[in-house]
């Protein structure tokens, strides 16, 4: 059975991945959508360059999108999501560990999964209240819902920011869609112009291997959700685990 949901509507949003950086690529990719590759970063102007050097490749995305989207707008709560975070990172430390070699500190601040969130928060001297969250393949949808408690709660406005990449060799065959690197920005307000709403319902397991590899998205959540935003469709059911979301545009 489905439950009630929750809506919203969307003031602003940014997008940015290498080779895609201007909304009209972004308007041509929802139409015709395919594999983003590379190694382009991003500037980050707007983060002073003593802050903008610690983020990686994964954290500077995040930090432009959240720029763009919020602009010079403070004291709004943000909720940064993603499904594998700083993995990089974490694996690049790993390796130190075990070759006995010395932890770089900074490499392992940046490394957990509040760490853009936080740096976000510091280069702006904001202290309104941020959220990191991971929820696997549902990581976009639980944050929408984080997202919308905190407009229930009474924030007039909150800024969603989603962004991922392709896991590390050593994870690489635990993929179950193609990660391709991406992040996007909401700023998200209670539903009214144009609003789109969230609702969720149980979902059959698969009932062998060959239907969990038909199940299988073909590309990350945060693409498959991004595309539905900027095209032209009104509806999206996705599924993870063991639920269906079901995304609605309504005029």
């Amino acid at each position: 059975m489905r439950t009630q949901g929750v809506s919203f509507s969307i003031a602003r949003h940014a997008a940015w991945a290498p080779g895609l950086d201007t909304p009209q690529a972004w308007r041509d990719w929802a139409r015709a959508p395919f594999a983003i590759a590379g190694a382009d970063e991003p500037g980050v102007r707007m983060m002073a360059p003593m802050l903008r050097r610690r983020a990686g490749a994964l954290g500077k995305m995040a930090l432009e999108v959240a720029y763009q989207c919020l602009e010079q707008r403070a004291d709004v709560p943000t909720v940064f999501c993603s499904r594998h975070g700083e993995v990089l990172r974490a694996v690049e430390l790993l390796g130190c560990l075990a070759r006995g070699e010395p932890l770089s500190p900074t490499a392992f601040s940046m490394a957990v999964h509040n760490a853009n969130a936080g740096l976000f928060s510091i280069a702006r001297a904001d202290r309104a209240n941020h959220i990191a969250l991971a929820a696997g393949a549902s990581s976009i949808e639980h944050a929408v819902i984080e997202a919308c408690g905190l407009l229930a709660d009474g924030a007039p406005m909150v800024l969603l920011v989603a962004s991922d990449c392709p896991l590390p060799a050593p994870f690489g065959r635990f993929e179950d869609c193609a990660e391709q690197p991406h992040a996007w920005a909401w700023l998200m307000v209670a539903a009214g112009a144009a609003p789109i709403t969230l609702t969720w319902s149980a979902r059959a397991a698969p009932a062998g291997p060959d239907d969990a590899a038909a199940a299988a998205p073909a590309q990350p959540g945060g693409l498959d959700v991004l595309r539905f935003q900027l095209g032209d469709a009104a509806r999206l059911e996705r599924g993870a685990g063991a639920r269906l979301w079901h995304w609605a545009k309504h005029a």
